[in-house]
């Protein structure tokens, strides 16, 4: 047939040759036809339509085919399997990952994985899993995790895994601590079966099925100081005190010639200034508050020693008497207490012409009421009421302190006896627990003490190093009693009390330059401990109650 330049075929002989040639094609032996292409399907991999089969692969096949749902690697050689790894065969139903070498799985590592139901990851080294590991796998029905090294499971791990049914977890290293509290409480809610995994630790656990553990068996509840407010000034006291409902502290600050009153603000939440009384050496601004009258008792090192009360007509503080500079000279500590209905404070001297000196208020002001332990040195003074009875301690840098008991017929105190043989003590302190009454014995020099006081004996249940210590104060919040001992030359090491084994603990490290005293106050809902530094910035911490196990 010959076709002319310019002519058209007519439209039935096109068909009819278009059929021809088609029939001819089916006529061709099969080995002369082209056969179908292959799936693609990477080197380290055997492929099916819709399976893969993978070996020493260096990471995740990128080019599987597309309608793959199942999907197998073994003896992979590499180690991560990143975030959306597998985001490209979103079709997956079924992964398994199992003899690997796999450490790390990161987060949303499955994303884009919404169809998959079976995940096996066994006998890899995973130790450790994030929260968000398996978000996305809404349709899994099963899990493996079997024969790897998990030692914790992060709270909430399975909370994506709506569906979840089978779960498998043997062959792990779990610490039953509260990290893995959370664990005890899905397991006892949940539908899934889980096969009995077992503690690897701590001891008294160990060997125990993980779904025996009662939550009681959790200890979780523990506490921490944070720092809550940084005041931009030194100080070398603070008294926190309340005042017609609200909360206060003063400071003493003799490097800014003053005793600082700050007020605590309710709505921030903090200490904000109130008013400064003039004090060119103060070391210690003592606030007593009676028969609804504020008097501030304020100590100088040089220029005298002074009382000052509150005026509301003025709203200022106004000096309203003079302390007897010949017998207090150089003064250190200030305790103010009540007695049968009346108040005194005493002055600690640590002059050698000096006397520790109380006094007691009547209608016009403080008056001296009585000299106790002339020419000591005296460094610090401690009110007790033990058995009922009231008590001071006094600490010297010449003698053991020395214990003072109050004589009701007199209204005096008489010198009782001594604590121990222990010189050199910077201070002493006291607190309480049930019945027993204890001290706490500072040494800048050498070891402070921890002992026991039962009547006319001193038992030393610990000692504590604390060279360079001025300060070792003992507080209580709530029912946990806490110690804190400061240091001109490392850390305050803060200590809680441990009952059963009748000695404190180390708990947490403070870090406060030469710290001068440690007091705690409860702020409506808020718990602090003021820590006023000699040389750097006074700090506020607030004491905060932390779950271990959320």
């Amino acid at each position: 047939m010959e076709l002319r330049r310019g002519r058209r075929m007519p439209r039935g002989q096109l068909s009819a040759l278009l059929l021809f040639l088609a029939l001819a094609w089916l006529w061709l032996p099969a080995g002369g036809r082209r056969p179908p292409r292959p799936p693609p399907c990477p080197p380290s991999c055997s492929c099916t339509r819709d399976t893969a089969f993978c070996v020493d692969s260096k990471a995740v096949p990128r080019n599987l085919p597309p309608e793959v749902i199942s999907l197998t690697m073994v003896n992979a050689a590499f180690t991560e399997i990143r975030e959306a790894a597998f985001a490209h065969i979103p079709s997956l139903q079924f992964l398994l990952l199992n003899s690997n070498k796999f450490t790390l799985i990161g987060d949303n590592a499955f994303a884009g994985l919404s169809h998959l139901q079976y995940l096996f990851i066994e006998n890899n080294d995973i130790q450790a899993l994030s929260k968000a590991t398996f978000r996305g796998l809404k349709s899994l029905t099963h899990l493996s995790l079997a024969n790897n090294n998990l030692q914790t499971l992060p709270r909430g791990l399975f909370k994506p895994l709506d569906i979840l049914s089978d779960l498998d977890l043997r062959g792990n290293t779990l610490a039953c601590d509260c990290k893995i509290k959370w664990l005890v409480e899905w397991l006892e809610s949940t539908n899934t079966t889980v096969p009995a995994v077992f503690c690897s630790s701590p001891g008294q656990f160990e060997g125990q099925r993980i779904r025996d553990l009662a939550l009681g068996d959790f200890q979780c509840i523990t506490t921490d100081f944070v720092v809550h407010q940084v005041l931009p000034f030194q100080s070398v006291s603070a008294e926190p005190f309340t005042y017609a409902s609200d909360l206060y502290v003063a400071l003493a600050q003799p490097g800014a010639s003053s005793c600082a009153v700050l007020k605590w603000d309710y709505v921030e939440r903090k200490l904000r200034d109130f008013d400064r009384i003039p004090a060119h050496s103060a070391v210690h601004c003592k606030p007593i508050v009676a028969q609804d009258q504020l008097y501030v008792v304020v100590a100088q090192l040089f220029g005298g020693s002074y009382i000052y009360r509150w005026d509301t007509a003025v709203d200022k503080f106004i000096k309203i008497q003079d302390i007897d500079s010949q017998k207090t000279r150089k003064p250190n500590d200030i305790e103010a207490f009540q007695i049968e209905g009346d108040w005194y404070f005493v002055i600690a001297d640590s002059s050698k012409a000096g006397s520790t000196s109380l006094y007691r208020l009547n209608q016009n002001g403080f008056y001296s009421h009585q000299a106790l332990h002339a020419w000591h040195r005296d460094t610090d003074v401690e009110y007790v009421e033990n058995d009922g009875k009231p008590r001071l301690i006094i600490s010297s840098s010449s003698q053991a302190p020395v214990i003072y008991q109050w004589n009701r017929g007199q209204k005096q105190f008489a010198p009782q006896g001594e604590v121990g043989e222990m010189l050199d003590v910077q201070m002493v302190k006291h607190f309480k627990v049930k019945r027993d009454q204890f001290l706490c014995l500072s040494r800048y020099i050498g070891d402070s003490k921890v002992v026991r006081w039962e009547g006319q004996r001193f038992i030393e249940l610990q000692t504590l190093p604390s060279r360079g210590s001025m300060v070792m104060q003992p507080f209580s919040v709530g029912q946990r009693q806490y110690l804190a001992l400061g240091s001109d030359f490392s850390f305050t090491h803060v200590y809680l009390w441990e009952e059963e084994k009748q000695k404190f603990a180390k708990f947490q490290e403070l870090s406060v330059q030469a710290p001068r005293a440690f007091r705690y106050v409860a702020a409506a809902d808020v718990q602090l401990l003021l820590a006023p530094s000699f040389k750097a910035n006074t700090l506020v911490y607030r004491h905060v109650v932390v779950d271990l196990s959320l």
